[in-house]
């Protein structure tokens, strides 16, 4: 078990977060979402990356203030290496 900080509720055990997928995914929105194939739409909905090494992240306070936000996360060896709210960018160096 690991520490995470959350950004509203300082550090918590893990077993209070909920892992919510990549981060930064952007939806397919207006005129454009309308044109996609299905096969492009399972694309969106379904194809993630899933490397070995950093990944940003979105979590959820589940157990505590039940908020969001993004985390970089080194899936190799478990390490959080920046926490921030959703919206904001990631840290430098980060970014995918």
């Amino acid at each position: 078990m690991f520490l995470i900080d959350c950004p509203y509720c300082g550090p918590r055990e893990e077993t209070e977060f909920s892992y919510g997928h990549e981060a930064h995914v952007h939806r397919p929105a207006g005129a454009a979402a309308e044109k996609l194939s299905d096969a492009e739409w399972a694309d969106y909905l379904f194809m993630r990356k899933n490397p070995k090494g950093v990944h940003l992240e979105r979590w959820v306070h589940t157990h505590g203030c039940r908020r969001w936000f993004n985390a970089a996360r080194n899936t190799h060896s478990n390490e959080i290496l920046a926490i921030y709210r959703v919206g904001e960018k990631p840290p430098k160096g980060l970014a995918q």
